[in-house]
């Protein structure tokens, strides 16, 4: 029998739960799925699973020596840049496969009106422009550079923001998937006349860009980060499971 190979899922998506699945299946492969630990419930994929930081490229370098990791997949968040980049580094200075896979982004579609801005900041300066009242769904990270813009804002994440936060803000604490009747019914009810979004991507949360095309309303999306240099990107479960039973084979 070939001896147990151990590979590394940076997680918190559900492609990366979907692939932790797919793997439990496979008796040569022993997968280990690793959290950031922001959310304070995650759902938890199959099999090992380790919450927390690895302490910085070195960290993450040690640790996968230490518990003799063979390959690293990196399926976090597409706006999760700096693991993205501690891994890339990481698993180069260890001499170690790495991939990453990321969900295709949304991408304007007819009947959109879209403004498309490269940071929160840069979104944040643009919003007087555009509205005021607010529809924030970026999470919990980063609605602080929202906080000295004038106009009411109903923030919608899975935990509550941490800092400081807009003078006048409806916190409503929820998790995908959304539909478009609901989306829209919630705008009506708030009398949203802008979104705002990172472009993250994916089914569970697209309802709301269905909804603003309907209704009207105006998107301010902000573009991801760019991928580290020189990294095979994945957009499908399907690929990064052959190319992880391909490299721990």
């Amino acid at each position: 029998m070939a001896p147990t190979v151990r590979v590394l899922i940076l997680g918190g998506t559900s492609e990366a739960r979907s692939l932790a699945a797919r793997l439990s299946e496979a008796s040569d492969v022993e997968v280990v799925s690793s959290l950031a630990g922001r959310v304070r419930d995650p759902r938890l994929p199959e099999g090992e699973v380790r919450i927390g930081g690895f302490g910085g490229v070195a960290g993450l370098r040690d640790w996968l020596r230490d518990n003799a990791i063979r390959a690293v997949l990196d399926a976090t968040h597409p706006f999760a840049a700096r693991i993205s980049s501690n891994a890339a580094a990481a698993t180069t200075e260890a001499g170690l496969p790495f991939a990453v896979l990321q969900r295709p982004p949304w991408s304007p579609r007819s009947g959109d009106s879209w403004l498309e801005v490269d940071s929160l900041d840069a979104a944040a300066a643009a919003l007087p422009e555009l509205g005021r009242r607010v529809f924030l769904t970026i999470g919990r990270q980063g609605v602080d550079r929202f906080a000295t813009v004038n106009a009411d804002f109903l923030v919608r994440a899975i935990d509550p923001p941490e800092g400081p936060t807009p003078a006048r803000m409806t916190l409503l604490l929820d998790r995908g998937p959304f539909d478009v009747g609901r989306e829209s019914a919630l705008m009506r009810e708030h009398r949203i006349d802008v979104l705002v979004s990172k472009n993250s991507g994916g089914d569970l949360t697209v309802a709301k860009l269905t909804a603003a095309r309907e209704l009207g309303i105006p998107v301010l999306m902000v573009r991801r980060p760019p991928n580290p240099l020189g990294v095979t990107v994945f957009d499908g479960v399907d690929e990064a499971e052959r190319w992880l039973l391909a490299v721990a084979g």
